[in-house]
């Protein structure tokens, strides 16, 4: 698995994830209130390259960025992750720490079950 993504570095690939091609700026743009700046954010999509998340090509006077890894993949191998390191690689422990957590009744687990079986 790629490394990990920090919060910050997570929070710049959602906006990615969901532009699929942009600038610093735009990236910016849709980041929450106070915005980072310019520097801040360019830095992390640097390390986010390094990381070898992101890549990039010339546009203009300045770069395009794009993820180099998609966000369904990078969320299965974090849940995968999560699933060895606390759950002892068990998905039926993991999911049912998640329905005791959340409280859920059976009728939310048939729905899931019903979701679940409907993408076979």
């Amino acid at each position: 698995m790629k490394k990990q993504l920090t919060k910050a570095e997570e929070q710049i690939m959602q906006v990615l994830w969901d532009l699929q091609e942009t600038s610093v700026k735009d990236v910016i743009e849709k980041l929450p209130i106070p915005k980072p700046a310019y520097n801040t954010v360019s830095t992390i999509i640097r390390i986010l390259e390094t990381k070898e998340f992101v890549g990039h090509k010339a546009k203009g006077r300045g770069y395009v960025y794009f993820p180099l890894i998609d966000k369904e993949t990078y969320s299965n191998q974090s849940l995968h992750k999560i699933m060895n390191g606390y759950f002892d690689g068990s998905f039926k422990s993991m999911v049912s720490f998640f329905v005791k957590e959340n409280k859920m009744d059976v009728a939310e687990l048939e729905s899931i079950l019903k979701e679940v079986n409907k993408n076979k």
